[in-house]
């Protein structure tokens, strides 16, 4: 309702809707809505006014019917990712479990610095009807819920106690999710009442505002720092990760390294910054990475660490490097550029890679570049063979390369938890860039399908020809498998790579790696399972309104996914893989795990004695 003094009537919730719907963003020189419409599902908590905002504008923000609030969260997740954070969706959970099960989630767009919005619903800010349906009481501050478990894995967090908030509230969110440092999850508890609460807003609050990233640029003396390390740089080696593409800089990238000649590897998230024909892509480093490039990172004395924040499985818990050598880290965010008494260039990835090339004179050594490109055609000899099949059982190595052989070069690629990301990681071949999501910031099972529903929701905005293909463990099937039924009913066609090993065989890897006995991952090692079976994948999938097949080998396989490629509907292949043989057993770097210090097995304090013998190479901050 419009009133003479310029201002409007509306409910909490209408005020939300009505302000996101007229927030745009500029890609590209075009102006799209930064919030691409959202995934929800409706209770008590959130349905009678936030549902009725929502339907109010359901052209403009389109909303997603989900199956599973945590699912919801990481298809979220996976369409921030598609548009390289430009672009987000916003979650709405109703009071209690629902809002609870996106908990997990948010934990994964905290640590992979994504951008998602959640709308949840909350207790009665009256308190008149307490304790009501779903309320968790505390008994000794009435104030805390259930959605203050959101406080240390949200980028931003607020409750709304009256309409008003709204007004400071909402653009501090966006701010948050659009900030190159800040960016991540924002959470907004919308407790009942204060939803359906009316208030005479300013008309202007809903004016149609475009937005821009912000580009910032490095401080001259960091930059003057990181020349001179550079120059004395002997063995120097670029780590490029997500943040490259975050900042489309791969094109700065790529002429950076090619001007200095200085070799590239690439993180997890940075899989896909450079093609892997690239003569100075020396291939993914660290626990999951190749021989390549591990080589070169521990005789590197000079390390440019761009757009990464130098995860575990990146550093192999800080052993891949030498302790000696000067890490430059150039990161938008202060946390990461300063990790490891780097050299710190506190800017945008592009900006500070330009600045850095027009004041740099430098090219690194033939010899030191020459060794790199030696490993690298080697470790290209070593995929070649992991991936041909041959005399040994099905791996995911080799449905990993009858795919890579056959899918277009635009193909969108998904991958996360188990044993899959290292397998992609190491032996996916890249065809173009930014076109794999290898979802190993969380190791989130479950991201496989939700993630990639969420990517390919973003993909057909833009490149509606192309297809996503996940590939999805057996576990990770199990654990969250209801997204293929949202695929089908939204028409979003996904190519699910389901490749059963029967159980949870990586961490069973890991668990016979350090001495223990086989137990409780695998099906048949489960001693409350008194006769083991596999589950009909095939007849699951179809009904859920996915076309499926079951192949014996990869020479099936590369038939099944062309059968796939042609589909107009989700489409999901099922391959029996080996839980033992077949693993890439090369290119992994040290990886830090707990292991007992006492035990009664003699396997396990031998384990633990190996284990154990490679800390010494661990760099300890300093």
């Amino acid at each position: 309702m419009t009133t003479t003094d310029g201002t409007i009537r509306l409910t909490t919730a209408q005020a939300i809707i009505r302000w996101l719907a007229n927030q745009y963003i500029e890609i590209d020189g075009e102006e799209l809505r930064v919030c691409g419409g959202g995934f929800g599902i409706f209770g008590h908590g959130n349905v009678t006014c936030l549902g009725e905002a929502l339907y109010g504008l359901r052209e403009e923000l389109p909303l997603y019917r989900g199956q599973n609030e945590t699912s919801m969260g990481f298809a979220a997740a996976g369409y921030a990712k598609q548009w390289l954070r430009q672009r987000f969706m916003f979650c709405t959970a109703s009071a209690g479990p629902g809002t609870a099960n996106l908990l997990t989630a948010a934990g994964l767009a905290h640590a992979n610095r994504l951008p998602m919005l959640m709308l949840c619903g909350d207790a009665f800010i009256t308190r008149l009807p307490d304790p009501v349906l779903q309320q968790m009481e505390n008994y000794y501050d009435p104030t805390l819920g259930v959605n203050d478990a959101f406080r240390p894995c949200s980028r931003y967090w607020d409750r709304i106690c009256h309409p008003a908030q709204v007004i400071q509230s909402l653009p501090a969110a966006l701010a948050t999710m659009l900030d190159p440092a800040d960016c991540g999850p924002a959470f907004i508890g919308l407790p009942q009442d204060v939803q359906g609460w009316s208030y005479d807003y300013p008309e202007v609050f809903f004016e149609r505002r475009v937005h821009r990233i912000r580009r910032q640029a490095p401080d001259l003396s960091e930059i003057q720092d990181a020349v001179a390390a550079l120059q004395r740089a002997e063995r120097p080696i670029i780590v490029a990760g997500g943040g490259v593409q975050y900042s489309r800089a791969v094109k700065e990238l790529t002429t950076f390294a090619e001007a200095h000649q200085i070799p590239v590897v690439e993180t997890i998230a940075g899989r896909a910054n450079m093609l892997a024909t690239h003569d100075l892509n020396i291939g993914p480093i660290g626990v999951t990475g190749s021989d390549s490039a591990n080589a070169i990172a521990e005789k590197a004395d000079v390390i440019v660490a761009v757009g990464t924040r130098l995860q575990d499985f990146t550093t192999g818990s800080w052993t891949a490097f030498a302790k000696d050598a000067q890490i430059i880290g150039i990161n938008a965010a202060r946390h990461d550029a300063a990790k490891h008494r780097s050299l710190t260039v506190v800017g945008d990835a592009r900006l500070s890679l330009t600045a850095l090339d027009a004041a740099l004179a430098y090219k690194a050594p033939d010899s030191w570049v020459g060794f790199a490109q030696a490993e690298r055609r080697k470790w290209d000899e070593y995929v070649a063979e992991n991936i041909e099949p041959g005399n040994r059982p099905n791996s995911y190595a080799q449905a990993i390369g009858v795919v890579n052989a056959l899918c277009d070069p635009r193909d969108r690629i998904v991958a996360a938890a188990g044993g899959l990301p290292a397998e992609v990681t190491a032996n996916w071949r890249t065809l173009d860039i930014g076109t794999v999501d290898v979802e190993f910031g969380f190791s989130c099972m479950g991201y496989e399908i939700a993630g990639a529903w969420g990517a390919r929701i973003a993909q057909a905005e833009r490149e509606p020809e192309r297809d996503t293909i996940t590939f999805c463990g057996d576990g990770s099937y199990m654990m969250l498998n209801s997204d293929l039924y949202s695929s089908a009913l939204s028409r979003k066609k996904l190519i699910v790579m389901l490749l059963d090993n029967g159980g949870f065989a990586v961490i069973n890897k890991l668990q016979n790696n350090t001495g223990n006995e086989s137990f409780n991952n695998l099906l048949e090692d489960c001693p409350t399972i008194p006769e083991p079976f596999g589950v009909d994948f095939v007849a699951h999938a179809a009904s859920m309104g996915a076309k499926a097949e079951k192949v014996a080998n990869p020479a099936e396989l590369g038939e099944a996914f062309k059968r796939a490629k042609a589909s107009d509907r989700s489409y999901v292949i099922v391959m029996d893989v080996d839980a033992y043989e077949g693993w890439t057993t090369e290119g992994h770097a040290w990886w830090e795990v707990g292991t007992p210090h006492v035990t009664d097995s003699d396997r396990v304090r031998v384990a633990h004695q190996d284990w154990e013998s490679s800390r010494a190479k661990q760099r300890r901050g300093v």
